[in-house]
């Protein structure tokens, strides 16, 4: 009698298993979703013909490997480098952020250089597909497009085809035939992303699959689909701004913390090479209650201006309202400017958010909103020109931040003029407005909050006493 395992149970949600039964999955800790999985007979696995011998690695060949670029400098700039052949990349994203119309434009612009490319949609029909690559001018002779859901049927495409590009949109609409649960499920989609890296290994293709995400914005479908392909981008962007980001959070073949930015239209996708305009706005007289922030994506420095309003409350209960900050550190950082710099915001209204819809939550940009908080307060707006970066640290100091110096170039090439920042180790805080410059732009050493702000001229010239502890 062949011996077969013990009933396991798994997660139909993502894939994880277990030996009894239980009402919380372990892993994605969703409710209700563990079930018993199908008695699987156990085998043994014998010894079978290789496919190709095995040779030193000093004699693998590397051309074949070598970077291809996709015709979009910001995807490339994410890749590092473009698209590698034989390589399995996994795109994934909300609803409607534009995930199918960043590929089809990265088809259109393969096919451009003369390289066959197939696009397989299994949630359209081939003729939408056509009307959008109308209004974004993808149309090319190389580029075929089948509308396929079962995955027998797209392996036959590949066969006939035999693309140097494939993207298939998406990897839970595709089926396979024999295999238990519906196109989507654990196990249908880990089948059909394991048949096309199969093929996409073996025959050098690069294979680029669309995921869909959960309500949490994870990947939808079993984590085993992330270990499987060699890359992982996160597609983001809000739907009430065109603005979008491609983030790397997986690369066997460059960096994961690069991001790429684009701009999507009616005419379709565009790059952004110089995103900081669309975070920072123009005033043409000083306004209160506003300060510019030098954050970091990834490895690309980018610039965002954050903005306070602080009004006189009648609840009892004053409102602390934020769009695009973290609520938590916006808490901390009024909490040290009412202990150690004198402005009281406890019988006031707070609302701070940032221009664009940037989402800004480095703790670098706290000096930005401790300045804009002040600004607003008082009623007095800081200088122009000014950029400010620092972490906040609850005894009222300032912390160092991560690639200062890429910070201060980016801010000097837009024309700041002057830049507050953290006193680094080994160098005196400034006392007067004079210090070092970085391309023109003055920078100003300062120690604590306190002296940043008023070296900004946002608050008082005295320092708070310490108060006295009841007891002390």
């Amino acid at each position: 009698m062949p011996k077969t395992t013990r009933p396991a149970f798994r997660c139909s949600e993502c894939g994880w298993e277990t030996a009894k039964w239980v009402g919380r999955c372990g892993e994605c800790q969703a409710w209700g979703s563990v079930a018993e999985a199908a008695v699987v007979p156990a085998g043994r696995t014998v010894a079978s013909a290789v496919t190709t011998p095995a040779v030193p690695i000093g004699q693998v060949s590397v051309e074949e490997s070598a970077f291809r670029t996709s015709g979009v400098p910001e995807l490339d700039r994410v890749l590092g480098g473009g698209l590698v052949p034989g390589a399995a990349i996994l795109l994934a994203g909300e609803p409607g952020v534009g995930k199918s119309t960043l590929l089809l434009e990265v088809a259109a612009q393969t096919a451009r250089y003369q390289r066959r490319t197939l696009y397989v949609t299994g949630e359209e029909s081939a003729s939408q597909v056509r009307l959008r690559a109308d209004r974004t001018g993808g149309v090319h002779d190389e580029l075929y497009l089948a509308a396929e859901t079962d995955l027998g049927a797209v392996l036959t495409h590949i066969e006939q085809v035999r693309p140097e590009l494939i993207v298939v949109d998406s990897v839970q609409t595709i089926g396979a035939a024999g295999i238990e649960g519906t196109p989507g499920g654990v196990t249908q989609v880990r089948e059909v992303a394991a048949a096309l890296i199969r093929v996409a290994k073996t025959r050098n293709i690069t294979t680029v699959l669309v995921g869909h995400v959960t309500k949490d914005g994870a990947i939808a479908g079993p984590r085993v689909l992330e270990h499987l392909v060699d890359v992982v981008l996160h597609f983001e962007g809000d739907r009430n701004s065109r603005f979008r980001m491609v983030r790397a959070m997986k690369n066997r073949f460059g960096p994961v913390d690069e991001v790429g930015c684009f701009d999507l239209s009616a005419e379709g996708i565009t790059a952004v090479t110089d995103p900081t305009g669309l975070f920072v706005e123009n005033h043409h007289a000083m306004v209160p209650g506003t300060c510019v922030a030098v954050t970091m994506e990834g490895r690309r420095p980018m610039l965002a201006e954050v903005q306070a309003l602080v009004t006189h409350s009648a609840a009892e209960r004053p409102r602390r309202t934020t769009s695009g900050l973290d609520s938590s550190r916006i808490a901390m950082v009024m909490a040290v400017l009412q202990q150690h710099c004198r402005i009281r915001l406890q019988s006031f209204d707070v609302f701070a958010s940032t221009v664009g819809g940037a989402r800004v939550v480095e703790p670098a940009s706290d000096l930005a909103v401790a300045v804009a908080l002040a600004s607003a307060t008082r009623g007095v707006a800081a200088p122009r020109g000014v950029v400010a970066m620092g972490e906040i640290g609850l005894a009222g100091e300032l912390r160092r931040v991560r690639d200062l110096p890429q910070r201060l170039s980016e801010a000097a090439r837009l024309g700041f003029q002057l830049a507050v920042v953290p006193s680094e180790p080994g160098r005196a805080p400034a006392r007067s407005p004079e210090s070092w410059t970085v391309d023109g732009m003055k920078v100003l050493d300062v120690a604590d909050v306190h002296s940043a702000l008023r070296l900004l001229n946002v608050v008082e010239a005295e320092r708070q006493k310490p108060r006295a502890v009841d007891g002390i």
